[in-house]
């Protein structure tokens, strides 16, 4: 009996390993970054609304609760999947919802004065985490492939796939915690600021389904990669932290304005 429950315990976990998501250092990079644009109101109610965590504390909840069923109907809001050559909301969109539409739902809930404390922070710990899911590329993928999850590759020797790849893999190789991350992203002005924050979710998840296209050419399955993939890439790492972190601070200065 111990046997057979330990196996169901086991095909549980592999399967909601193979929901996608950014690693928790990427997470951590978008949320600490974006603490660093908070305007004072928004950091204030924030601050309230969290007991005092960070944006960065709290960027995996969505990630930490997977292993609780009672959350089972959030785990399709961590991506969307499209084909290559349509735009978002050109294809029917899921039952289960996704991304976009649970970063709308989670902004309706924290707005809505009628929410309670409790559910106003459980939803803006799931805004942090989505916002920066959207920025994973492969979180805007292909259907068929999973968002990558089914391209298997290798990565300096060990077994990996494209989606874990850009979760974590490129992340980990790097090697620098997620404040070193986010104090080491590029110094910009606020007109540059202003210009990465402009946009809609919409927008931005059509961006990263252009870049999760981009990036889907760029491996073959089975290829062995390392060194040279990271050094090829890892700016478009940094970029997409740094615009997920800079996307999630305007989203909550206008939502706490």
């Amino acid at each position: 009996m111990k046997r057979v429950l330990f196996l169901l315990f086991l095909v549980s976990q592999l399967s909601l390993a193979k929901v996608p998501v950014w690693g928790k250092t990427g997470h951590r990079v978008v949320g600490e970054v974006a603490e660093m644009h908070l305007n004072r109101r928004a950091k204030k109610m924030i601050n309230n609304i969290l007991n005092g965590k960070s944006l960065a504390a709290v960027a995996n909840f969505a990630d930490d609760i997977k292993s609780d069923t009672l959350y089972r109907q959030y785990y399709p809001w961590h991506y969307v999947n499209y084909p290559a050559d349509k735009k978002y909301g050109e294809e029917t969109p899921s039952a289960e919802g996704d991304i976009v539409m649970a970063i709308q739902h989670c902004v309706e809930k924290i707005k809505n004065p009628q929410t309670v404390p409790s559910e106003k922070e459980f939803f803006l710990k799931m805004l942090v985490h989505f916002i920066g899911d959207l920025h994973q590329p492969l979180h805007a993928g292909w259907a068929e492939n999973r968002g990558g999850n089914d391209i298997q590759l290798q990565w300096f020797g060990k077994g990996s796939n494209l989606h874990r790849l850009w979760d974590s893999n490129l992340i980990d190789q790097n090697g620098m915690s997620y404040t070193e991350l986010a104090e080491n992203m590029p110094d910009i002005s606020r007109k540059q600021r202003l210009e990465l924050q402009k946009g809609t979710v919409l927008d931005w998840v059509g961006e990263s389904h252009s870049l999760a296209n981009q990036l889907y050419a760029s491996v073959e399955t089975g290829e062995k990669l390392g060194y040279e993939y990271s050094y090829k890439y890892w700016t478009t790492v940094e970029d997409q932290l740094f615009k997920g972190g800079l996307r999630l601070a305007a989203v909550l200065n206008n939502l706490f304005n």
